[in-house]
């Protein structure tokens, strides 16, 4: 076991140190392109526009550090888990969320700790640094997310095609050559790029909630209602640390509710009792934590009184995390109905298991932004009477949600580590034949995927919930509204011109034309995404079946594989396919400010947040249910493994692979790249620039976007045309990859 483990540590690693050196020189570009964007605009202030670009830079790097520490403690637990579970399913339980625990604690001291020496070292300007650093954290994470999955998908679908489908042998059988592949890319995806991604949706909502609360003091509204200019400035104040001090308490309300998740002394129990049980414990925790802030620190400076709203408001979050688990867990559990149905209609073939999974994914995803509108409406009713703090309310909404997001991702942690511990436990043979240890290990990875499924519920939520609250910063930065002492002395003629400016107004032409490209945005990138993936794993499929075919003795597990190959041949995929979508998110929006103007930015990011969310909502739970299937039927369900309807089953879980691990979770940091690059372009959007610079920059941007769809359909699975042999006893030409 240490042997395999080791392997999976080591090309776990290299992965990890190659994707650094592939991302550093687009990091340092956008580093330079940062301060020079600046430069002009804080030229009285030259200090911030360094600011920005470094923190930027750090945000690169902490975005980073939380992936590797994140994947470190997976490959180091996951052997661990998987010995335990020779002696006992409960200890292998603990032990399995205790790993995931050291990723996600980490990750949120990291991400708070970054916030505060900003908001410290900067202080009344800190809200301007604060959009670099979270810049930085969604673009590392956009791209560990974007190559992770390339990876992970790509050598489990081809060793899955070959292993299961054509010989015949389990899952993690030692004879494959793409094993090993196989769980490294559990970890760079689902550990690695998991932690990069939570990590920036928290600096992202902590970013969103601060700068909107000190936009509360241009409201003349809210001035007024807390008692003038100098008691609302003070209040004001108190409105920016609340998100961190909610934050704080989240981390200790996390910490307590790993130390609740505790397996009973059984055989094999279910895992996900006693992960809810941590879960509720985090999330009731945290809501008295944070109410407890709002009485003794928020109070009324007119009344002396706690105002309450704000706890409400941060209480709506909590309520959608618990609201998001529960339909999660609905739809990709085995022991529920989809899945339990998912599974029942492999009985009569792969085109009815697929069809069935597609239905439920689709239903899933109506409940679940159904969700998130309801606590959008309901943050922002709480505070009915004021925009500005309306928009407060929903950031506040978005950081309840992650309030627990060291338990949130640890509970992500833990599906990889066990998924680990199961190829792990079949690969070293510790074992032979059904074993109690075997089964545990692979009911812990049947609950993982429910689980990861979980986490990627929370990481879309609050991809969306972070994007409307970053709204109402790029409607400022857009200067898409009209003060009133604008509107005073101007003629009939000047009015209706500033105020046709106002808000972002679909009833015109170039606004409706915004919309529609962003929504198309994450169709697009979906498809550079699933398309890699089937270039990949065709790679992977051609060498395990190469490798059985000229290595003697391989399939009577004689010899051994060369597990080297297939790494490589991966890890140069993922590396390859990493750009073009990065180059999509930044470049978009740049492309549709430039050329169309702020409103139609505003309108592209409402549609790319709509469509981004309904898409990976359903691939995630769809790609989720059908594993799970999967799995259900290996258990003995409708004959077990090796049966036709576990062949169904098997190509159910190789189509949902890139759906739930590559494209879906990947829409989550693209998203809000998009949205921080738009706040940042704002100002330069709006200013006085020469119709000649803007046509420069929309031919560049037009340019780079044309060479993301070039890279992305650079190399092609291409049928050749089958002419008649002249031999007969040659066979015609199989398919070839083409460039």
């Amino acid at each position: 076991m240490v042997s395999v483990a080791t392997a999976i540590q080591e090309g776990a690693m290299a992965y990890l140190a190659r994707q650094l050196r592939t991302m550093m020189p687009f990091i340092a570009l956008v580093t330079i392109g940062l301060y020079l964007l600046y430069r002009p605009i804080y030229a009285d202030r030259p200090t911030l526009a360094v600011g920005v670009a470094v923190a930027f830079l750090l945000g690169c790097f902490a975005s980073y550090g939380a992936g590797y520490v994140g994947m470190t403690s997976a490959v180091h637990g996951n052997v661990r888990v998987a010995n335990a579970a020779r002696r006992s399913y409960r200890e292998a339980l603990q032990i399995a969320f205790q790993a995931g625990t050291v990723s996600g604690m980490f990750t949120v001291g990291l991400g708070l700790l970054g916030a505060t020496i900003m908001f410290m070292y900067f202080r009344e300007n800190a809200m301007r640094v604060l959009v670099g650093f979270g810049f930085g954290g969604s673009l590392v994470a956009a791209f560990m997310r974007v190559g992770g999955g390339i990876y992970t998908k790509a050598a489990d679908v081809g060793a899955d095609l070959v292993g299961k489908v054509e010989v015949g042998i389990p899952e993690d059988d030692p004879r494959n050559a793409a094993v090993i592949a196989d769980n490294v890319g559990d970890n760079v995806g689902d550990c690695a790029g998991m932690a990069a991604d939570v990590f920036e949706s928290y600096e992202v909502t902590l970013v969103a909630a601060i700068i909107l609360g000190a936009a509360t003091l241009l409201d003349p509204e809210f001035v007024a209602r807390y008692g003038g200019p100098a008691a609302a400035g003070a209040f004001a104040l108190k409105l920016i640390i609340y998100p961190l001090l909610v934050r704080a308490i989240g981390v200790f309300a996390s910490l307590f509710g790993t130390w609740v998740v505790r397996g009973r002394d059984e055989e094999i129990g279910d895992p996900m009792r006693p992960i809810n049980v941590g879960f509720w414990t985090a999330a009731v925790l945290s809501a008295a934590g944070f109410g407890l802030v709002n009485a003794f620190y928020l109070k009324d400076p007119t009344t002396g009184a706690p105002d309450f709203r704000f706890f409400f408001a941060t209480l709506t979050g909590i309520l959608l995390a618990l609201v998001i688990g529960w339909l999660t867990e609905i739809y990709t559990h085995p022991d529920r109905g989809p899945v339990r149905e998912i599974a029942y209609s492999a009985k009569t073939g792969p085109a009815t298991l697929l069809l069935t999974g597609l239905g439920a994914g689709l239903e899933s995803t109506v409940w679940a932004i159904l969700a998130i509108a309801v606590t959008l409406a309901a943050s922002f009713t709480i505070f009915s009477g004021s925009v500005a703090l309306g928009a407060y309310g929903i950031a506040l909404a978005g950081l309840g949600l992650l309030t627990t997001t060291g338990y949130i991702l640890a509970e992500d942690t833990f599906g990889p580590i066990v998924d680990n511990a199961n190829g792990i436990f079949e690969m070293s043979g510790v074992e032979r034949g059904e074993s109690l240890a075997g089964r545990i290990v692979a009911r812990l990875d049947q609950v993982g995927n429910t689980t990861k499924a979980l986490t990627k519920g929370f990481a879309i939520a609050t991809a969306v919930v972070a994007a409307i609250a970053l709204f109402r910063s790029f409607i400022g930065e857009a200067r898409l509204f009209v003060r009133v002492e604008e509107l005073v002395g101007s003629s009939a003629q000047q009015a209706g011109e500033m105020l046709s400016r106002v808000g972002i107004q679909v009833n015109l032409p170039l606004v409706f034309i915004g919309m529609l490209i962003g929504g198309a945005v994450p169709f697009l990138v979906s498809a550079f995404l699933i398309r890699a993936v089937g270039r990949s794993a065709f790679l992977v499929v051609e060498e395990v079946r190469r490798q059985f075919r000229e290595i003697p003795g391989l399939l009577a597990g004689t010899a051994r594989p060369d597990y080297s190959r297939c790494v490589d041949i991966v890890t140069k995929a993922a590396q390859r396919e990493l750009m073009g979508p990065g180059i999509i998110a930044i470049s978009v929006p740049i492309l549709v400010g430039f050329g169309l103007g702020a409103a139609p930015l505003g309108a592209y990011l409402a549609g790319a947040i709509l469509t981004a969310q309904l898409l990976a909502v359903f691939m995630a739970n769809t790609g989720g249910a059908w594993d799970n299937a999967k799995k259900k039927i290996e258990d003995g369900y409708l004959g077990g493994k090796g049966s036709d309807a576990h062949k169904a089953g098997v190509i159910g879980d190789t189509v949902g692979d890139p759906l739930k691990d590559t494209a879906g979770p990947a829409l989550n940091p693209i998203i809000k790249v998009m949205n921080l690059v738009a706040i940042l372009i704002a100002p330069v959007v709006i200013a006085p620039i020469s119709s000649g610079v803007r046509l420069s920059v929309v031919v560049i941007t037009l340019a780079l976007v044309t060479v993301a769809v070039v890279l992305s359909r650079r190399t092609t699975i291409h049928e050749e045309e089958l002419t008649p042999p002249t031999d007969p006893a040659k066979p015609p030409r199989p398919p070839a990859l083409v460039r």
